[in-house]
């Protein structure tokens, strides 16, 4: 009878210690992202919710030097804090010195995009995350042997048990956390943001009442040109509370073209010298500019659109002033169009601490 006992007694206690690890596995918590009341909804996609636990791993992997080859670099070390989340250098600087022919894009609201890299050659974010790790210029780290690395990890084995509910770790579930952290920076508490919802009829949210009423006349005039037709004629391609309008553009910068864009993605001729429209979101913070890095002021990227637009077969056709090199701004109207932008920088996103190293 007794050693009855004691098997039924072993047998329970293997039931409750399996029910404990289930536990732990499928214990996840969602994860509230922080939406601005202005901001339409953001898609998640359903094979990788948001969770506490998805995003401290991300967070982690994205500030983790261990993903390059030699441990000198993380996704971090492009994408810097004060500067808006991307590179203050015309090109980056991957493993062993190589550098990049691209200028690294500010990592700014990309649950929203539906473009990724310049060349628009991915259409989620999780596939956009899998290409730095291996690529030679950048971290230059086969996935097999991040893998390797990381599987290494008992603590990395923990978080992924936590986040995914297995300890056998590999690209797609990397991906798929550093994307979780990424959706979670948003930027949407600039003084833009205020005017934006004044002119829009929207509740503005408490505290913003002296934020709108310190926006001064030359801002509001500035904002005015940025949307006239006969002004500034910024809105075609930069709107709506994200500031930028999706699909990919010739923007003028080159008659002829030494990086073909899209068009070395598409294969199309059509598609040649198109490149994604950037957020206009924190420039003051963001330069240098375009994806080559040309342009290291907001002055030169404003004189570019007024006068050295560049005509070519595949020039977005909305750049209505092409004709005379563009809209022909004077410098009372550039310094307004200035100052406008300058209100579309969010400092509470550029020194959120969630977004830090942990």
């Amino acid at each position: 009878m007794i050693y009855r006992l004691i098997g039924i007694s072993f047998v329970v206690l293997l039931f409750l210690l399996g029910c404990k690890k289930d536990s732990t596995i499928a214990i996840r918590t969602p994860y509230s992202l922080k939406i601005p009341s202005h901001f339409p909804d953001m898609i998640i996609p359903a094979d990788n919710p948001m969770t506490v636990e998805g995003v401290q791993l991300g967070r982690k992997l994205f500030h983790d030097k261990m993903l390059s080859r030699d441990n000198t670099i993380n996704c971090a070390s492009c994408h810097l804090p004060q500067s808006g989340f991307s590179d203050p250098s015309q090109f980056s600087i991957g493993v062993n010195g190589a550098i990049g022919k691209r200028n690294s894009m500010p990592l700014i609201n990309l649950g929203w995009q539906t473009e990724f890299f310049w060349d628009g050659r991915k259409k989620t974010l999780e596939a956009q995350i899998l290409d730095p790790v291996p690529n030679p210029v950048e971290m230059h780290l086969e996935w097999k042997d991040a893998e390797a690395r990381l599987n290494a990890s008992e603590e990395y084995k923990r978080m992924f048990l936590k986040a995914y509910g297995t300890t056998k770790i590999d690209s797609n579930l990397v991906a798929k956390a550093i994307a979780q952290f990424l959706r979670t920076m948003i930027s949407g508490k600039s003084k833009f943001d205020i005017m934006y919802k004044f002119e829009n009829n929207i509740t503005l949210d408490p505290g913003d009442q002296p934020i709108l009423q310190a926006v001064t006349p030359s801002e509001w005039a500035g904002y005015d040109l940025f949307r006239s037709l006969n002004g500034a004629d910024c809105f075609h391609c930069h709107n709506g509370p994200l500031m930028q309008v999706h699909g990919m553009k010739n923007n003028g910068l080159d008659a002829t073209f030494t990086d073909l864009g899209f068009g070395a993605v598409t294969g199309n001729p059509n598609d040649n010298g198109k490149f994604k429209t950037p957020t206009l979101r924190n420039i003051a913070l963001t330069a240098p500019y375009m994806h080559d890095g040309r342009f290291e002021t907001i002055d030169e990227v404003i004189e570019h659109y007024s006068s050295g637009i560049q005509q070519s077969a595949t020039l977005h056709p909305l750049i209505e002033f092409a004709f005379q090199g563009g809209v022909q701004l004077n410098s009372f109207e550039k310094n307004l169009l200035k100052q406008f932008l300058l209100t579309l920088t969010d400092y509470d996103f550029v020194n959120n601490p969630e977004f830090k190293a942990p």
